[in-house]
């Protein structure tokens, strides 16, 4: 079974992918808190762990430049996907501490790997003037993917009363069978440019590593926290929470491709630098919010900013050298990981103590990317990576 012509194309690909991951990991992700908390019995400790074993494939990222010997990048990203979709089919059959750890390991193993890899083919596969355009597609699509799946979980378990297991099993199903479709129906693309097929970190690069590194960590202290905050401090149930998510990807649905042409148009320094002010008043927000529903508006803004990373990967993608990018995709995920291993375990400890302390540490880090993000050229280039090298 092969497309037609027409709709057999790369970026057709990329999207079909971009659909079902956010179908089948935003129903591990929306019930999480609440699965644990309800049928776990986590703190912030075991909730602090889990999200630093979930993290570690991610900081193991490089890995995939060594299993492309023997993989085609194509063929790897399916994998990773079927691989995702089985361990978050399976969640819901270990409702205890050893068993959502290793199940989370497994989910998360397919996650990253399936992200380093799309990064990299799209990066590979789309147009430098097309790319910032492309991504912000490529959110709404995932957006639309998260919306049934936020819609479907609040149908399934608010008014029909479905069980976790039985939600975690449907939606990894569904994913699975959407992702063998996809392997039967696209043929092999081939490689643009023959990519370098060992571990490559440059010099040159620094700025991007750099950025990459403490938007892993800000990203943490709200994917971990936040929604942590939401269910412990504030008691918000699954269907509120499902109502969060749908909220926030509504405007994804809605004005992503939007933001990526104004990405395209204003600049990468220009919108990190809106980004990471804003960012640094959410979580100064977080740390001293009591009202729920403020805590609830905070974390619909604190969501719409995500849009605007997408300048990080544009910035890297108009810097790198052609034949970097695949290698350059796993090193940066590894990077991004590396406080995401550490920050949730060590960050749960506090957590106990005083969670105000948790978010005006991500204001820290939000305002040594707003440092970062003054160095950004311009109009970066191979061979112009830092402003200081503009004429």
């Amino acid at each position: 079974m092969k497309l037609s012509e027409k709709l057999n194309k790369p970026e057709n690909l990329l999207l079909a992918m971009a659909f079902i991951m956010p179908l089948v990991f935003s129903v591990w992700m929306v019930l999480l808190n609440n699965f644990v908390i309800e049928k776990a019995s986590f703190t912030g400790v075991e909730i602090g762990i889990l999200q630093s074993l979930r993290e570690i494939p991610g900081f193991l990222a490089f890995t995939v430049i060594y299993v492309l010997i023997f993989i085609k990048e194509q063929r790897l990203a399916i994998i990773s996907l079927a691989l995702t979709a089985i361990g978050v089919a399976i969640t819901g059959f270990f409702p205890q501490v050893l068993g959502l750890y290793i199940t989370t390991v497994i989910m998360s193993i397919g996650f990253h790997y399936f992200e380093t890899i799309n990064q990299s083919l799209t990066l590979q596969w789309i147009h430098k003037d097309n790319t910032a355009h492309f991504l912000g597609r490529v959110l709404s699509v995932k957006s639309a993917a998260s919306l049934i799946a936020f819609s479907s979980i609040w149908l399934l378990m608010e008014k029909f009363s479905w069980s976790y297991q039985n939600t975690y099993l449907l939606f990894g199903c569904l994913a699975l069978i959407f992702t063998l479709l996809l392997a039967l129906a696209f043929t092999h693309f081939p490689e643009k440019t023959a990519q370098t097929k060992k571990l490559i970190v440059r010099k040159r690069y620094w700025l991007f590593y750099a950025l990459t590194f403490f938007s892993g960590a800000r990203r943490q202290i709200f994917v971990v926290f936040a929604g942590f905050l939401m269910v412990e401090k504030f008691h918000y149930s699954v269907a509120q929470i499902s109502a969060l998510f749908l909220i926030n990807y509504i405007f994804n649905w809605l004005f992503a491709a939007k933001i990526g042409k104004i990405i395209g148009q204003v600049g990468e320094s220009n919108v990190l630098k809106f980004e990471y002010i804003g960012l640094i008043a959410i979580f100064v927000s977080y740390g001293l919010v009591e009202n729920a529903n403020i805590a609830a508006a905070l974390y619909v803004i604190d969501h719409l900013f995500f849009a605007l990373a997408i300048a990080i990967k544009t910035y890297f993608q108009k810097i790198a050298l052609p034949e970097d990018i695949a290698s350059s995709a796993g090193v940066s995920f590894s990077i991004n990981h590396i406080a995401a291993v550490v920050i949730p375990a060590l960050l749960g400890m506090l957590w106990i103590i005083n969670s105000s302390w948790v978010f005006y540490i991500g204001a820290g880090f939000a305002l040594c990317s707003l440092g970062l993000s003054m160095l950004i050229p311009k109009n970066p280039a191979i061979g112009i990576e830092l402003r200081s090298q503009e004429n």
